[in-house]
């Protein structure tokens, strides 16, 4: 390392898996730059480490002077910058392969000795699904030009803040019906946490390059999934399963009115994501994961409980109301 304290930029550093790596590497005792497009929103990481440790600095990933200024001087840099659907303003292009290909040449040229992008599991070059299409183009830009750099890719992830169990939960609360598509596709959820030390073992271990697939340890359908959400929610709910044509007529409804309203309202399904949910989002077998980083993954069960109580009747004096119940 080039300083007495070593510095780490993370981009997108204050979002849902960013921040608990700049948790980590705060923990670890590096000095950690958040870059993100608007500093003044993400004051909350500064509480992860000593004073002035953890800084959220002023950064778009689009523009190659505020991305070349946020990695100038940092000995690792993380790419935690990422969307699940385009928008009027960004594009899967723009922010799963332009981004990506950027920080990557320009960590180079910074001599940057570490470098770790956060990919997703799924990500495969020709895949019908415009994300994973692009995520994967963007994994193989990052390599060529920082063929040292190690590629992470999560199934779908839970944790406090995760919208996939916190939505399932809230929609609940709404309906006694909820509807699923692709309730028999299959997921291997991973724990936020363990994500964030993978990317920590990545910058301070001795670990190989290259692209790691980080599944839990469990496989579970859509349908058991929110099944499990809703037991730990404390609450009975219809679980019905939406054919795929009709989730595609609702999709294209969807988009039709975040188009007329400018974005105002943002579509809940997308027909791109339908493409997703068609696909098996688990470990490939063989593939290099935690165990390659000496990690065993966390258990939903052990996990779930802490965040989805809140969605519970009586929130988190549910039990104890309930065992009341049967006093006289």
């Amino acid at each position: 390392m080039s300083n007495i304290t070593p510095i780490v930029t993370i981009f997108g550093g204050s979002g849902f898996v960013g921040r608990y790596i700049a948790h980590h590497m705060a923990h670890a005792g590096w000095r950690v730059r958040v870059a993100v497009r608007r500093p003044n929103e993400a004051m909350h990481v500064k509480l992860y480490g000593d004073v002035g440790q953890v800084e959220p600095i002023l950064c778009n990933v689009r523009d190659e002077a505020s991305t070349r200024r946020a990695i100038e001087g940092a000995d690792a840099v993380v790419n935690c910058v990422g969307i699940m659907q385009e928008t009027k303003f960004q594009s899967f292009e723009d922010v799963h392969v332009d981004a990506p290909a950027q920080i990557a040449r320009l960590s180079a040229e910074a001599g940057v000795t570490k470098l770790v992008h956060i990919s997703a599991l799924g990500a495969v070059a020709g895949a019908e699904s415009a994300y994973a299409e692009t995520k994967a183009e963007g994994d193989a830009l990052v390599l060529q030009a920082m063929p040292n750099a190690v590629i992470l890719r999560p199934s779908v992830v839970f944790g406090t803040e995760d919208r996939f169990f916190n939505r399932m939960a809230a929609f609940s609360r709404l309906s006694p019906v909820l509807p699923l598509v692709g309730a028999d596709t299959r997921f291997q959820p991973v724990y936020v946490n363990d994500i964030a030390l993978a990317a920590e073992t990545a910058i301070t271990g001795n670990v190989a390059s290259g692209i790691y697939e980080l599944g839990g340890p469990e496989v579970v359908s859509l349908h058991d999934l929110a099944k499990g959400a809703m037991k730990v929610a404390g609450r009975r709910r219809i679980l019905l399963d939406v054919p795929f044509w009709l989730a595609r007529m609702n999709a294209w409804g969807f988009e039709m009115l975040e188009k007329l309203t400018g974005g105002l309202v943002p579509a809940m399904l997308t027909r791109d994501q339908l493409k997703m949910l068609q696909v098996d989002n688990v470990v490939n077998e063989g593939a290099v994961g935690f165990a390659e980083l000496g990690i065993k993954p966390t258990a939903m069960e052990s996990v779930l409980d802490s965040y989805l109580y809140h969605y519970r009747a009586y929130g988190q004096f549910s039990a104890i109301t309930e065992s009341a119940k049967g006093l006289n």
